[in-house]
């Protein structure tokens, strides 16, 4: 997409002002350029060009050997919607997989109670469903793909393995599961979860799935998919149906704020809740945009045997990349380095509130606006941003999306899926 520069706004003039930062010529020497106006919400593009201008290479203090850093949340923050989850269901689609049956019928187990799932996930039939009932399942159809398909151990292509009803089975009890999971049991049982399933690959296999993944995801419409099991294959569990959102996007405005910070001598890092060779492939590779190092990721990390084999046992003595963890990993290992805290911080969810809070050198906070709920601190976080848009004090600042689009918006509102007209605070 080609992008235009604009001239500051009197009214960015006057916000840019109140912080010491009068005047473009005065914010943006050493070629370092303003914020392009794309889909930003004006007020926000003023705050986050105020903030370069404030603490990046042109600005008297600036230090390179102490430079300030920058952390970003990745999915649903730097994209739109969810490159682990999108990864997925490139992975069952195509069948992209490392593990035996054994190894899957591990990984789908790991650490998830043998409680019944939440009603919402009960079956066709209005029967309560739980991990004894669908992994059996699961791992029965797989058998079978794992013998059949020419990709795994094999002889018949996939478009005659998608023939046959164990495909359709397991891919959609797979994904069911998911989202079972997700909904019923708390962050720590349900974020690692879907990185086991990357056990047998190695790290260029899933940096592989990853491009495959985003090239794809580029073509597809967005919109709302539906899977439902067949019913000549109903198994333990029953028939199940399972939906989700699809067509992940690239998001020019991040592309190009990654940069505008790297090029004013802030260092970038991503602080993502999604499985961490993912996350190096789509930020660095230079197809996607965003060009940032693989080595600048905190990410979901899993145990890998001597010859880099990923295993399904999250990494011993790490810290889930969600919630506090985040600010854990944030501590350990990027205020260790530099010896202080973000000075920006992006993100989208209650797995961000907690870096989103927790460094007092955190200057501005960008949230992607999701509706968050109001009774949880990321919602309180966005009902500060409503009521202090327009103060240059203001530390957090919210973020319009159109998820018909997958675009930013130049305002603070939400449109969610479906719908015609934004809202600011659900």
């Amino acid at each position: 997409m080609k992008r235009r520069l604009v001239l500051l706004s009197s009214a960015a003039t006057a916000a840019l002002a109140v912080t010491g930062c009068a005047g473009s010529s005065t914010m943006f020497g050493s070629g370092v350029q303003p914020l392009s106006t794309g889909n930003w919400d004006t007020f926000n593009r003023q705050q986050i060009d105020a903030l370069i201008a404030r603490l990046g290479k042109s600005s008297p203090g600036y230090n390179a050997a102490r430079p300030p850093y920058v952390v970003f949340d990745w999915d649903n923050t730097s994209v739109f919607l969810d490159i682990e989850e999108a990864s997925l269901i490139y992975q069952l689609e195509n069948l992209v997989f490392g593990a035996t049956p054994a190894q899957l019928d591990i990984a789908l187990r790991k650490n998830i109670p043998k409680t019944n799932f939440l009603k919402d996930h009960n079956n066709g039939a209005g029967e309560p469903v739980n991990i004894d009932k669908v992994a059996p399942d699961i791992v029965a159809s797989y058998t079978w793909l794992y013998q059949n398909y020419s990709g795994l151990k094999g002889s018949q292509p996939l478009a005659a393995i998608k023939q046959n009803p164990n495909y359709q089975a397991f891919i959609t009890k797979v994904r069911y599961l998911y989202e079972a999971i997700g909904d019923t049991f708390d962050h720590d049982t349900a974020y690692p979860w879907v990185t086991y399933l990357f056990v047998g690959m190695t790290e260029s296999q899933v940096r592989k799935l990853t491009v495959d993944t985003v090239a794809w995801q580029q073509k597809q419409p967005v919109e709302k998919v539906k899977w439902t099991s067949p019913p000549a294959l109903p198994g333990q569990a029953g028939v199940v149906s399972v939906s989700w959102k699809n067509g992940l996007r690239l998001v020019p405005e991040m592309q190009e704020l990654y940069a505008r910070f790297r090029s004013a001598g802030f260092d970038v890092w991503v602080c993502s809740a999604s499985f961490v060779d993912v996350i190096k492939e789509i930020s660095s590779n230079p197809a996607f945009g965003y060009n940032n190092p693989a080595d600048r990721v905190l990410a979901m990390e899993l145990e890998r045997d001597a010859a880099g084999v990923i295993q399904p046992e999250f990494r011993r003595g790490y810290d889930q990349t969600q919630g506090k963890g985040k600010t854990a990993n944030i501590k350990r290992f990027l205020v260790s380095k530099y010896g202080y805290g973000p000075s920006f911080v992006a993100g989208d969810s209650e797995g961000d509130q907690n870096m989103m809070a927790d460094f007092a050198d955190t200057q501005k906070v960008l949230i992607v606006n999701r509706l968050r709920d109001p009774k949880t601190d990321i919602g309180k976080f966005s009902a500060m941003a409503v009521q202090n848009y327009g103060k240059p004090d203001t530390r957090y600042l919210l973020q319009g999306r159109d998820d018909n689009t997958g675009l930013f918006v130049p305002s603070q509102l939400h449109t969610p899926l479906g719908a015609k007209t934004g809202k600011t605070l659900k």
